[in-house]
């Protein structure tokens, strides 16, 4: 059996690197020339020059609050794509709401290599249990599957014990959707006598699987494997036979932020997941998803060599009120940039005496015992609030993506 959907998941890593910068700086002259709203997002940048990540990270990010406002303004979206709603073979909704367009090709979401890593070949027959309604969630994978060449039913969601009849039918070997509705539909199955013996192996998404549920499908006889996905941009990561980290799909630039900002951080810090595509239809540059995530080190197992990440994290968006004012992550940021001095901070929101307290807590090594004053008169300045400054020694703050840890207990 192939172990690779194609030669470009092995190439050697600086050799990917070199096309996907190569091909970068006429990408973005593309979407500038053909999308209004990327003429004006980065309207004098030299866009020729962006052929390496340092200058790619030099560009501003994109997140959803930002596409939302522009959708609003510019309906029906805000003017980041490349042609008009008649253009399209589909169109989408997603919560929020955010308008999205089926790219073009047969696969516009890049989902067959993802089916192709957790066992899926040509011939299978695909039990999809995504929803296809609004969203495009249930045409990620079905598109992809097509692409494949595996039959695909499209089951969507409820009508459960319809859908278990359709599995004793027709036989699927393998079944995609969110992680915990395989439960149901195999117990269900069992309810009713009619065994879904048939399905071997699944490719979810959409929510966490957890450990303990990956090996009672594997009890099951189910192999499990898993995909993170967006519907603005498709299958970003999947894993493989390997079980260790996501692999970056092919065709995307995957950077990790800190929170709030645009900074990439070092390779294994927890941070936000940005990602720019190479869609010429709908062109995303250096779009924050709003999910955590960190780089793995090396490559997996398996033999793939592109960047691995760890999974789904937690989400990014850590904005909160204090006292009636919102506190962002990006204005630790700002506290940090004024003070070279210190490394990471997180912001902790407590109670005390029925007030919210603030507490923020930097690492650093330097010996000035005024730095705590210093930093909290900063502190006051950025966010317009009163906290204490707690100096910890570096590598003492945990790994987790938090810059804001709201502490209050709200039941």
């Amino acid at each position: 059996m192939t172990e690779h959907f194609d030669d470009t998941e092995i190439l050697d890593p600086g050799e990917r690197e070199r096309r996907l910068f190569a091909h970068l700086a006429g990408h973005l002259q593309m979407a500038v020339a053909k999308a209004p709203g990327w003429e004006r997002r980065l309207k004098g940048i030299d866009l020729a020059g962006v052929d390496s990540r340092a200058k790619l990270a030099k560009l501003p990010v994109l997140r959803k609050s930002d596409l939302m406002e522009a959708q609003k303004a510019r309906p029906p979206f805000g003017e980041f794509v490349t042609g008009a709603p008649g253009s399209f073979s589909r169109v989408f909704m997603s919560p929020g709401p955010i308008w999205e367009p089926q790219g073009g090709g047969s696969d516009p979401w890049h989902g067959a290599r993802a089916l192709f890593a957790a066992g899926f070949r040509q011939g299978d027959v695909i039990h999809n249990a995504f929803a296809y309604h609004l969203t495009p969630g249930g045409f990620i994978l079905d598109r992809g599957a097509q692409a494949l060449g595996c039959t695909v039913f499209p089951a969507g969601v409820g009508n459960t014990e319809a859908q278990v009849q359709a599995i004793a039918t027709l036989k699927p070997v393998g079944y995609t959707g969110t992680p915990d509705y395989l439960k149901v539909l195999l117990d269900k199955a069992v309810e009713l006598g009619r065994p879904a013996r048939s399905i071997m192996r699944g490719l979810v998404s959409g929510g966490a699987l957890f450990p303990a549920l990956r090996q009672e499908y594997a009890d099951r006889g189910v192999d499990i494997a898993q995909c993170y996905a967006t519907a603005d941009l498709g299958v970003i990561a999947y894993e493989s036979a390997a079980r260790e980290g996501l692999i970056v799909n092919e065709d995307m630039i995957v950077e990790i932020v800190r929170p709030g900002t645009g900074e990439p951080v070092a390779d294994g810090e927890v941070g936000e997941v940005v990602v720019t595509n190479f869609s010429p239809i709908y062109p995303l540059i250096r779009f924050g998803t709003g999910d955590l995530s960190a780089v793995l080190p090396g490559t997996s197992p398996c033999g793939r060599t592109n960047m691995r990440i760890a999974g789904w994290m937690g989400r990014a968006d850590q904005r909160t009120k204090v006292k009636g004012m919102f506190v962002d992550p990006a204005q630790i940021d700002r506290v940090l940039k004024r003070h070279p001095e210190i490394g990471r901070a997180r912001l902790e929101i407590g109670r005390a005496n029925d007030q919210d307290v603030m507490t923020l807590s930097v690492e650093s090594d330097v010996a000035d015992a005024g730095l705590a004053g210093k930093i909290g008169e900063t502190l006051r300045d950025v966010t317009k609030l009163s906290g204490s400054v707690e100096i910890v020694a570096p590598g003492t703050l945990p790994n987790d993506g938090k810059i804001i840890a709201d502490e209050r207990n709200y039941e």
